[in-house]
């Protein structure tokens, strides 16, 4: 609740030093980037934008040249925000084990997804796959983001004699990371949450065994 408070209050000081047409433009990003997260890139319109803005199309294209440009605009929020997300739910721990923990946690509770719409990443990266090489290299990027800080918590960790000292911290990024978006997508396949359970439980009991 305090990391929401001081990410609210953040926004609320860069808002105010921004322009009118900055202001609108930031808007317009903010209120389609669920439309674009849950319907995708391909389905969503420039209707739908126009309703959840309750702006003109003409006011639209005063911002962005088309919607392929605002769709990036989009993407690039929803996956800064789900980066912002997991650094806020591990920023409130002590920890490295209870950070480690904390990320994962976060982005596998079936119950509470990242955002409207689910795991941007799982979303843009399999739309994008083979038929949009921008949104796919901002996803790789992403993923690439969210497995350095694994990395570097693992690192800072056996530093501290937290965990064994022969951990491959890279490996575990990659496996950990592949686990859950594996399992993220067997429950929206299946509407099941129990085998994203179980894989929560494989990371945790991985994380716990590497601890001193």
């Amino acid at each position: 609740m305090e990391n929401d408070r001081k990410v609210i209050y953040i926004c609320c000081v860069i808002a105010s030093t921004m322009t009118k047409a900055e202001k609108t433009k930031q808007f317009i990003i903010e209120k389609s980037a669920p439309i674009f997260n849950t319907k995708g890139i391909e389905a969503t319109a420039m209707s739908d934008i126009m309703e959840a803005t309750n702006l003109s199309k003409g006011s639209l294209y005063v911002h962005f040249a088309d919607k392929e440009a605002l769709s990036h605009a989009a993407v690039d929020y929803n996956l800064n925000s789900l980066v912002n997300k997991v650094a806020a739910a591990v920023g409130i721990h002590n920890t490295a084990k209870e950070k480690l923990k904390a990320a994962y946690n976060f982005l596998s509770d079936p119950r509470n997804p990242p955002l409207p719409g689910g795991c941007p990443m799982l979303n843009f990266g399999l739309e994008a796959d083979d038929t949009n090489p921008p949104v796919l290299k901002k996803v790789a990027n992403t993923i690439k983001k969210l497995q350095q800080n694994t990395i570097a918590i693992i690192e800072k960790g056996k530093a501290t004699g937290e965990f064994k000292k022969d951990w491959d911290a890279g490996i575990f990024a990659t496996k950990a990371f592949a686990l859950v978006e594996g399992g993220i997508m067997l429950t929206r396949v299946t509407g099941k949450s129990d085998q994203l359970k179980t894989i929560l439980t494989i990371i945790n009991d991985e994380i716990e065994a590497m601890s001193r």
